[in-house]
């Protein structure tokens, strides 16, 4: 039965994509999961995607994830690396910026245009199609490139303070820089200019 492999496999809050829960006829998938919904078993969040009602801690009724969201529909899907998170968030996660990001902002193989908005549970999401497709090998490297493209829009530190705080992210993400070099000429002069600026342009050589 659908419903016990959703218990089984799903936790409180984590997106279900119907396309892929098992089985071989969609059209009885659909069915099934409407008369989930219809019985209050499951929330549909759009069509397509569901989760598990639940009560927060506070009384409150529970929401999807949406980094869970993200994860699966943009950056790992159906197992395989499809993009990364980039913009501000991503500065802010690595500690150039204090700011936090009023909109997530993803690259991701499935952007079908080169850029465009999802609302989704009152988040909104920018989606970027990237320069090149992205992959397990490749993934660190673009973003980084994508970092450095807008490092002096994000950044809140410069000097010797910058160097330190863009080699210690270097460091911990094990940044290739022979993969980098492979697709620097995909972006833009400025990523040149961050890039010697940040004390990395030795790695490049």
């Amino acid at each position: 039965m659908v419903y016990d492999y959703i218990i089984a496999n799903y936790k409180n809050g984590e997106p279900i994509f119907l396309s892929e829960l098992p089985g071989e006829s969609k059209d009885y998938l659909r069915q099934e999961m409407k008369k989930l919904v219809d019985e209050g078993k499951l929330e549909r969040l759009y069509n397509g995607v569901y989760f598990l009602p639940y009560v927060t801690i506070l009384g409150t009724k529970g929401k999807v994830s949406i980094d869970k969201y993200i994860e699966k529909k943009y950056l790992t899907v159906n197992g395989t690396t499809s993009g990364y998170i980039t913009g501000l968030g991503l500065a802010n996660k690595y500690g150039f910026t204090t700011q936090n990001p009023a909109f997530y902002e993803v690259c991701s193989n499935e952007a079908s245009t080169k850029q465009r908005k999802q609302e989704i549970d009152g988040n909104t999401i920018v989606i970027y199609k990237p320069v090149t497709d992205v992959t397990k090998e490749n993934e660190k490297a673009l973003q980084f490139l994508d970092m450095m493209a807008t490092l002096d829009r994000y950044s809140e530190i410069s000097g010797e303070e910058l160097v330190n705080k863009l080699k210690k992210y270097v460091k911990l993400v094990s940044l290739d820089f022979s993969i980098v070099k492979k697709y620097l000429s995909l972006y833009p002069d400025r990523v040149y200019r961050n890039i010697y600026e940040g004390g990395l342009m030795g790695e490049l050589v």
